[in-house]
């Protein structure tokens, strides 16, 4: 899942503006992080929609449709959304709709319905819920709190009986790695740099992320998607000035110094690996992620994740060896720990996303 790294490398460059206080960004993101009432008895299908449009998702490309039908809902892969080349054969997007299904199922716990999913061949997931007593436990009310946070942590370390809980989350369908020791996170660092710049050099993958940055408030409040700028702890500027200074700064010697800065800042790393390489496997890995991204910020922590280990084709082989699982495909590395609040990016309303 490509949650940028920095998204604009161009930050000291740019004037600053991201704007604070009651905006009209702010009063959107006010409006949608949050998860909105079940008023009456009815299935209530479009806050359960409402809820999965706040998951974890590749580029915030929100690459998901629906389709309501009676106590039944949808999910479906919207292919107009692609990122081509970060993701070249749909890994992402896949994940993105497991991160979009377990988000709802645990909506569903909290507002009183209980989901179980079919998933087909080709990723397509329908949902058949009845109802339950509510149980709007830990994870339901962490799922407007999630965020991915990309800045530096405050190096505190988490506590045993945490991590177990976070492993737990995960379940047994995906594995989990946990890089806690300082010269294991090191080479994970590392290899995240080899990744990084393999990237960096690629001209169409500079030209797909600047494509996914919203580098404005308005531009972001327009579009309701993509990477907005001021999300990263980034200053705003105008796209037609962020675009012509993020080459200049986004260089693989600041974003090797930016990624040491964040790995060392935090607790540790996890790194997922799906049981294998097809569409339900890649949602299972989504369903893993997510239930440990609720559980660790209903534990307090932040996190965020860096992918360049397992979307540069040249480094994911060298990843894998390392987890000891070569021949298989790691799926998704984040880092985790203790960290400020950052502004919010903003999804796309319910009522487009209809089929």
């Amino acid at each position: 899942m490509t949650t940028r790294r920095a998204l604009i490398a161009a930050a000291p460059l740019l004037v600053t503006g991201c704007a604070r206080g009651e905006t009209p960004y702010q009063s959107a993101v006010d409006d949608l992080w949050r998860l909105p009432p079940v008023v009456g008895g009815g299935f209530p299908a479009l806050a359960l929609i409402r809820a999965a449009t706040l998951a974890a998702n590749g580029h915030n490309t929100q690459p998901w449709r629906f389709r309501i039908e009676p106590h039944v809902i949808g999910i479906l892969p919207d292919y107009a959304r692609r990122t081509r080349v970060v993701d070249p054969d749909d890994h992402h997007l896949f994940v993105s709709l497991g991160c979009a299904l377990e988000t709802m199922l645990q909506a569903g716990l909290g507002y009183g319905w209980v989901g179980e999913p079919q998933i087909a061949s080709d990723g397509h997931i329908r949902v058949a819920f009845t109802t339950a007593p509510p149980r709007p436990g830990p994870l339901f009310r962490a799922i407007p709190r999630r965020a991915s946070t990309r800045t530096t942590y405050d190096g505190r370390s988490v506590d045993p009986a945490t991590l177990r809980a976070l492993a737990a989350a995960v379940g047994p369908e995906v594995g989990l790695r946990l890089v806690l020791d300082p010269s294991e996170r090191a080479v994970l660092t590392e290899m995240m740099v080899a990744g990084d710049k393999a990237q960096i050099a690629d001209r169409a993958f500079m030209a797909e992320l600047v494509e996914w940055i919203r580098f404005s408030p308005g531009e972001a409040l327009a579009r309701r998607d993509g990477l907005f700028a001021g999300a990263s702890g980034n200053v705003t500027t105008p796209r037609w000035l962020g675009q012509r200074l993020l080459p200049l700064a986004m260089t693989p010697r600041s974003e090797a110094d930016r990624l040491g800065r964040w790995m060392r800042s935090s607790a540790g790393a996890a790194v997922f690996t799906g049981p294998g390489e097809t569409p339900p496997d890649w949602i299972a890995v989504g369903r893993a992620f997510t239930r440990f991204a609720l559980s660790a910020t209903a534990a307090g922590l932040k996190l965020a994740l860096l992918n360049q280990p397992v979307e540069d084709p040249s480094t994911r082989p060298r990843l894998a060896a390392w987890l000891g699982a070569r021949g298989r495909r790691p799926d998704l590395v984040v880092r985790f720990g203790y960290g400020p609040d950052l502004p919010r990016s903003l999804r796309r309303s319910p009522d487009v996303l209809l089929v």
